[in-house]
C-alpha cells in the first residue's frame, strides 16, 4: 500500500504538465489554388475543456520547409508549452500552414494566389474551425516566412495585431538580383526587380508607409553571422526614417534551427503581450 501511494505521488507531477496537443497535416480544399492546403495546429492546454476563445499565431515557414517543420525542428509544442507554463506567454493557438515555396505572395501572372488564399480562405477556415479569436491575431516566420509574414503586416496591417519575423529574407537589390531565375523568376516576373518584385519587397514598400498607417506591432532579429542580417538591419533603418515604432535585435547566430528556437519565446512573448492589449 505503501509502495503504491509512493509510486501516484511519483506520478502526479506528470499529470499536472500542460497537456496541449497537436493536429497535423490538417487541410481544407482552396478554391484560389485549385488544391487542398495543408497546416498543422498547436492547441493548448485546455483546448476543448471549455468554451473559451484563444488568440491565433500564424507560424509561416521557410523556403523548401512545410507545414511540419516548426513542429519537428523548430520544437514548437515544448517551447509553446514552457513558455505558457512559465507565465511568459497567453495560452494561444498556432497556426502552421503549408505555403511550399511560394513565398507568400500572389504569382505576378496571377497563375498562384497564395497571398489571396491566406486572407480569403486559410482565415475564415480557421476562424470556422477553431476557438480563436479575430480581433487577437499574430504572425511570424522564419526565413522565407519571415518575409511573408512582414510583406503582411505591410500590406494587410489591419488584420494583426503583432508581427514577428525571425532572420526574414529581405533582400537587397543585389541579392535579389544575384538570386533571380528559377522559382523567384516564376513568381516576380521575367526581371530581378521587376514592378511586382517591388510591391513585393520589404525594403521597397516601408518608404511608402504614411504617417499613422494602421500596422501591428513589429518584432524582429536576425543573427549577426547570417547573410540576410544586411536586409534587416536595411529594414530597421527604414522603419527609423519613418518614425514607425518597432523593436529590432541583432543576437549571436546564424540561420538555422538553433537559432529559431531560441528567438521563439521573445516571439511569444511579444505577440502574447500585444493579445493582453487588444483584449483589453
Amino acid at each position: 500500500m505503501k509502495r503504491a501511494i509512493i509510486g501516484f505521488l511519483l506520478l502526479l507531477p506528470l499529470w499536472t504538465v500542460a497537456q496541449s496537443r497537436v493536429e497535423r497535416d490538417q487541410s481544407f480544399y482552396s478554391k484560389k489554388l485549385g488544391r487542398e492546403v495543408k497546416y498543422s495546429v498547436y492547441l493548448p492546454d485546455g483546448y476543448g475543456k471549455t468554451a473559451m476563445r484563444y488568440p491565433v499565431l500564424y507560424l509561416l515557414h521557410g523556403f523548401g520547409d512545410d507545414h511540419t517543420t516548426w513542429l519537428d525542428k523548430g520544437r514548437v509544442q515544448t517551447i509553446a508549452d514552457s513558455c505558457i507554463r512559465s507565465g511568459e506567454a497567453v495560452p494561444m493557438v498556432i497556426i502552421m500552414p503549408d505555403a511550399e515555396k511560394t513565398w507568400y505572395v500572389d504569382r505576378y501572372d496571377g497563375t498562384v494566389r497564395y497571398e489571396t488564399m491566406f486572407f480569403e480562405e486559410l482565415i475564415p477556415t480557421v476562424e470556422g474551425r477553431y476557438r480563436v479569436i479575430p480581433e487577437q491575431r499574430a504572425v511570424g516566420g522564419n526565413s522565407m516566412g519571415g518575409y511573408g509574414s512582414m510583406i503582411y503586416a505591410l500590406k494587410h496591417g489591419d488584420c494583426f495585431v503583432a508581427c514577428a519575423p525571425l532572420s526574414a529574407a529581405f533582400f537587397t537589390d543585389e541579392q535579389m538580383k544575384a538570386r533571380h531565375g528559377g522559382m523567384l523568376q516564376e513568381i516576380y516576373g521575367g526581371e530581378p526587380l521587376s514592378d511586382h518584385y517591388r510591391q513585393h519587397s520589404v525594403l521597397d514598400l516601408i518608404p511608402t508607409l504614411k504617417a499613422g498607417q494602421s500596422l501591428p506591432a513589429l518584432y524582429f532579429d536576425c543573427g549577426d553571422r547570417d547573410p540576410l542580417s544586411e536586409g534587416n538591419c536595411l529594414a530597421h533603418i527604414a522603419l527609423m526614417k519613418r518614425r514607425i515604432a518597432h523593436q529590432f535585435r541583432i543576437r549571436s547566430g546564424a540561420h538555422n534551427w538553433g537559432y529559431w528556437q531560441e528567438a521563439l519565446p521573445a516571439v511569444f512573448a511579444f505577440v502574447s503581450e500585444a493579445f493582453r492589449s487588444a483584449g483589453e
